[in-house]
C-alpha cells in the first residue's frame, strides 16, 4: 500500500512536529477507544454445522463408460445433459479409511471439477439417512494448498527482494490489514453493530498501523494520515448520501441475499456502506501518501518555491495520478462483477432498466462514491503538506517563500589584458558539465531542467 520512496524526508521542526503530533495523537486515541467500544467481545462462536466428513485422496485410476440413456423429457423442456460416467479409483490419505483404495462416480454436473490420475482431490464422506452404518465418498473439488503456499511464498520473496526493508514492513503492514479485519471489522458487523462505523474505525485502525509501519514515524507521514482519514470520512458521508438518494437496500446481489437468511440481524444497507469504505482505502493511501512526498520533493529540489508554488505544481502531479486511477476503480469493481455483467447482457429489458436496477446501481454509486473521496484526497493532502513543509522556514514572508539573504557589495574584477581575453574566447570550450551552485541544497542534484 502506497509509495515507496527511498530518500529519507527531511525532519520537520520542532514547532511543526509538536502541531503534528497534538492533532494525531488525540485522533490515533479517539479511534482505540472506539475500537474497544465497538469491539465484539461478546459476538456468538460460529454455529457448529452439520457438514459431512472431508477427508484427502490421491486419484490413482478414472475408468470413463458410456453414459446410460436418459429418459425423454417433454418437449420444450430444456436438454439434460449428462456426462461424463465412469468410476475414479482414490487411495484415502486420511480418514477412518486411511490407505484404502474406494471408488466413486466421475463428477458431473456444473462446476464439477475435472481429475486426473495423481490428482489430489478432497473426498465428502456421505452417510445413508435409511441406514447409518452404509457411507459413500464423492469428490468435492481438488486439494488447493500446495498451490497456494507456493503462490504466497513468491509473492512475498518478490516483495521483499524489491522492496527489501521497506517490502518487509509492507508485508508486516498486510498482516495487521487482514488481523484488523478478521478479528474486528467483520466479526464487529457480525454482531450486529452499525457496519459503516465498524468500517470507518477498522479503516483508521489499518491507515494507523500499515502508514507508519510502513513509511515511518515522519511529519510527511502523519501528513498522509491525515489527509486519508479525512477523505475516508468524506467518503463515509458521501455514500450516505448517495445510497440514501438512489433508495439502495444492500439487496443487489445474490451473496447479500444468501447473507440474509443466514444472519438476518445484519444491516445489509449498512454492509454496502462500509464496503465503499474498505474498498477505497487502499487508493486513498497511496493517492495521500504520493502527493505528501511530491510536495516534500518539490521543496528539497527548489527551496525558494513558495507554499502556493508547491500546492500548485504538486496539484498537477495529482491530477495526472488520479487520472489513471479512476480507471482503476472502476475496473476493479467490473472484474469483481463480470459474471453478473455477463449475465446482464443477456437480459432483454431496455439498457435505461439494467442501468437503474438495483446491481448496476450500487456498483455505479461504488465506483462514483470511492472516485469523490479520490478526488478530495488530492488537493487536501497537497494543502497539508505544503503548510507542513513550509512552516519551518525562517524569516520567510506570509506565503511561505523563504526570504532573500542579505548579499554584500560585489567586488570589484581585476583589470584583465585585452590580448589574454581574447586569447581565452578563441580557445576550444570543454564539455565538461558546470557544478552545481554551492547554495543548492544537494548539488548533485541540478534544477535547471524543471524549473
Amino acid at each position: 500500500m502506497g509509495a515507496d520512496h527511498t530518500r529519507p524526508a527531511p525532519s520537520a521542526p520542532p514547532r511543526v512536529r509538536r502541531i503534528l503530533v497534538a492533532t494525531v495523537v488525540p485522533l490515533f486515541v479517539a479511534t482505540l477507544i472506539a475500537a474497544l467500544v465497538l469491539w465484539p467481545w461478546d459476538a456468538p462462536d460460529p454455529a457448529t454445522g452439520t457438514d459431512a466428513p472431508r477427508y484427502h485422496g490421491t486419484v490413482t485410476r478414472v475408468v470413463t463408460e458410456p453414459c446410460p440413456p436418459a429418459p425423454e423429457a417433454p418437449e420444450g423442456s430444456p436438454d439434460a445433459r449428462q456426462g461424463p460416467c465412469g468410476t475414479v479409483t482414490v487411495r484415502v490419505q486420511d480418514g477412518p479409511d486411511a490407505g484404502q483404495q474406494i471408488q466413486t462416480p466421475i463428477p458431473a454436473g456444473p462446476g464439477a471439477p475435472t481429475v486426473a490420475v495423481d490428482d489430489e482431490i478432497i473426498l465428502v464422506e456421505l452417510t445413508d439417512p435409511a441406514d447409518p452404518t452404509a457411507s459413500t465418498y464423492n469428490i468435492a473439488e481438488h486439494q488447493r494448498g500446495k498451490p497456494l503456499v507456493w503462490l504466497v511464498a513468491l509473492f512475498a520473496a518478490a516483495i521483499v527482494a524489491f522492496g527489501r526493508w521497506r517490502g518487509l514492513a509492507a508485508l508486516g503492514g498486510l498482516a495487521a490489514s487482514f488481523a484488523i479485519l478478521l478479528t474486528f471489522v467483520l466479526p464487529g458487523i457480525s454482531a450486529g453493530n452499525p457496519p459503516l462505523l465498524v468500517a470507518v474505525v477498522g479503516a483508521a485502525l489499518i491507515m494507523f498501523v500499515v502508514l507508519y509501519l510502513t513509511h515511518g514515524v515522519t511529519a510527511q507521514t502523519s501528513v498522509a494520515v491525515l489527509g486519508t482519514l479525512g477523505s475516508l470520512v468524506l467518503t463515509g458521508v458521501l455514500g450516505t448520501i448517495a445510497t440514501a438518494a438512489t433508495h439502495l437496500t444492500g439487496f443487489g446481489s445474490e451473496d447479500a441475499t444468501t447473507l440474509s437468511m443466514y444472519q438476518a440481524d445484519v444491516d445489509l444497507h449498512g454492509l454496502l456502506l462500509a464496503g465503499i469504505v474498505i474498498g477505497s482505502l487502499g487508493v486513498l493511501d497511496d493517492v495521500t501518501v504520493t502527493q505528501a512526498a511530491t510536495v516534500t520533493e518539490l521543496a528539497h529540489a527548489n527551496p525558494g518555491l513558495s507554499r502556493t508554488q508547491l500546492y500548485r505544481a504538486a496539484t498537477r502531479v495529482g491530477r495526472a495520478h488520479i487520472a489513471s486511477t479512476v480507471n482503476t476503480i472502476v475496473l476493479a469493481y467490473a472484474g469483481a462483477s463480470l459474471p453478473v455483467l455477463l449475465l446482464l447482457t443477456a437480459d432483454s429489458r431496455a439498457v435505461t432498466q439494467l442501468l437503474t436496477s438495483e446491481f448496476l446501481a450500487q456498483e455505479i454509486v461504488r465506483s462514483a462514491v470511492a472516485t469523490l473521496g479520490l478526488i478530495a484526497a488530492v488537493p487536501l493532502t497537497t494543502a497539508l503538506a505544503a503548510l507542513v513543509t513550509t512552516a519551518g522556514r525562517r524569516g520567510g514572508d506570509a506565503t511561505g517563500r523563504a526570504a532573500p539573504t542579505r548579499t554584500t557589495a560585489p567586488t570589484p574584477r581585476p583589470a584583465t589584458d585585452r590580448s589574454e581575453a581574447l586569447e581565452a574566447l578563441s580557445g576550444p570550450r570543454g564539455d565538461t558539465p558546470s557544478a552545481a551552485p554551492a547554495e543548492w541544497p544537494d548539488g548533485r542534484r541540478s534544477t535547471d531542467t524543471a524549473w
